[in-house]
């Protein structure tokens, strides 16, 4: 027995000189997986219904976000408030109605149409099919006709063959370039300036399907950012399934299949009017709304005019048309739970008067999924100047285990970007590695013949494009990624538990060294 209260106490001792030596060890160990799994829950929760920019489970995050920091103590640093109002349109291509003879289809389904004109509604009763949409000295579909102010369909994959498969063009079995390079038929075919053109592309259906509403959503941008209307519109293409192909195609009394086979075996082309009446409008919509970025201030003591920016996004796909619910539990609710850890770590230090040098101001961005958008508005609006700003920690997925590593070591994080700018950045996260979870530095990403080049891929880029030192903290890829399968009960909460207490180890020395990092590098 008394052997056992020697060793209880040399343990308590070492720990003890342990805590004495690292001060964050204590608060570090605020973070655990029960409270990140609380926050993770929730955010990734059905109620939440994925996060989705401009939609009503974002707008629930940010609530239960600025809730959070308000229930820590954090300032309100924009006006007195957690929100800073991220202005956003949306630009899609719309389909209002498409209909063949009367039939409707639907855009992302049957269709997808692409241009940049205003909406507008054609109207026509005849539709010419002008085969392959060839227009080569050795092969026409095309000579002779007048397609001006026309709807015209053509096959806009292969070309014609003869039965050994030979090209009708080359001669040979190599195809030529109107079937091998991107877009040349429909580059062709516009000079002949027709008012639309209907492109069957044989793999659309599928396309469509594995892309599900992403296909028609549309671009994003800053409301600040927006461009001009386009004063000379394009012709307007819109890629067709076989499904309307051939309900085309059968008004004129054939089909794709007898279509093609006629034009093999012929070696002539075989173009021709359809009597069909197409209606449809369509073209480029304007959305306009407001999704905040959410900031809370952790007010620091003698360096508290210098800013240390811990972020991560918290938007993800949301709730498609159907009702498909993109959880994003690891993308990035992880993240932003680790910013909640955070903020409560940092937060009771300062309670108990051992709060940071420096001021930490925590945010959750708005529209990374878009193109980066929420930081990308943050760093052209910044609350505090960004002159002041010292480093930025960016944390965007931090909860799985990624192909690299699943068979391997599971005790690791990519630590991405962080000698980019600075040098000692890069040996302040080496060194609050070793003092806290030793975990394997994955510096794969950093390489910048990577082909993923993932530095440029999240928030965190835009505070180093304006010169400020920046760490990406990511746990990878992983088959789940942008699936509706990236769910809470995938989560390897023990490791992201001790991604978290890294991360905060390096945020406390950053926060409390005497000179911040300096920005003495300029790798690529």
């Amino acid at each position: 027995m008394k052997k056992l209260f020697s060793l209880i106490c040399l343990i308590s001792s070492i720990y003890s000189c342990a805590v004495a030596q690292n001060p964050a060890a204590r608060y570090a160990n605020l973070i655990t997986e029960e409270s990140s799994k609380k926050h993770l829950t929730i955010l990734a929760s059905v109620d939440f219904e994925g996060r989705g920019t401009g939609q009503k489970g974002g707008r629930l995050a940010t609530e239960y976000i600025a809730n959070e920091f308000k229930k820590l103590g954090l300032n309100a640093p924009v006006d007195g408030k957690y929100f800073q109002p991220v202005s956003l349109l949306k630009n899609s291509y719309q389909v209002k109605n498409f209909k063949i003879d009367g039939r409707p289809f639907v855009n992302g389904q049957d269709l997808l149409a692409l241009g940049n004109n205003e909406l507008k509604s054609i109207d026509d009763r005849e539709i010419i099919f002008i085969g392959y949409g060839i227009d080569d000295p050795k092969y026409s579909d095309i000579k002779g006709l007048d397609l001006k102010d026309k709807v015209v369909l053509l096959l806009n994959d292969k070309e014609p063959v003869d039965e050994q498969g030979k090209s009708i063009i080359t001669g040979t079995s190599k195809l030529s370039e109107w079937s091998t390079v991107r877009n040349k038929k429909i580059r062709e075919v516009l000079k002949h300036k027709p008012k639309l053109v209907l492109a069957y592309t044989e793999d659309l259906g599928t396309w469509l399907e594995n892309a599900g509403d992403r296909a028609t959503e549309g671009r994003f941008n800053l409301a600040q950012d927006q461009a001009a209307p386009e004063t000379n519109p394009m012709p307007i293409v819109v890629n067709i399934t076989d499904h309307v192909a051939n309900y085309i195609l059968n008004q004129g009394k054939t089909s794709l299949a007898n279509i093609t086979a006629k034009i093999n075996r012929s070696q002539k082309p075989q173009s021709f009017a359809i009597k069909a009446v197409i209606n449809t409008q369509l073209g480029i919509v304007t959305e306009q709304f407001t999704d905040p970025n959410v900031l809370g201030l952790l007010e620091g003591s003698d360096l508290k005019d210098e800013i240390i920016v811990i972020g991560g996004h918290y938007d993800h796909d949301g709730k498609s048309a159907n009702g498909t619910i993109f959880p994003g539990a690891d993308d990035n609710a992880s993240g932003t739970t680790a910013v909640l850890e955070l903020a409560r770590a940092f937060s009771q230090a300062k309670a108990e008067g051992n709060g940071p040098r420096r001021s930490i101001l925590f945010i959750t961005y708005a529209a990374e999924e878009k193109g980066l958008l929420g930081s990308k508005y943050y760093t052209e609006n910044p609350i505090f100047p960004l002159s002041n700003t010292v480093t930025c920690i960016n944390i965007d997925m931090i909860g799985r285990i990624d192909n690299k590593h699943l068979n391997g070591n599971h005790n690791y994080i990519h630590a991405i970007g962080a000698d980019k700018l600075s040098s000692e950045l890069a040996v302040i996260n080496k060194e609050a590695n070793a003092k806290s979870s030793q975990l394997e530095l994955d510096l794969m990403y950093d390489d910048p013949k990577d082909p993923m080049r993932l530095y440029y891929r999240s928030d965190h880029y835009n505070f180093a494009k304006k010169g400020i030192p920046s760490i990406f903290y990511f746990s990878g890829l992983h088959p789940h990624y942008h699936t509706p399968d990236d769910t809470v009960d995938k989560i390897d909460f023990p490791i992201m538990v001790k991604r978290e207490k890294f991360i905060f180890q390096t945020a406390w020395d950053v926060a409390n060294r005497d000179i911040k990092p300096a920005v003495d590098s300029e790798k690529e």
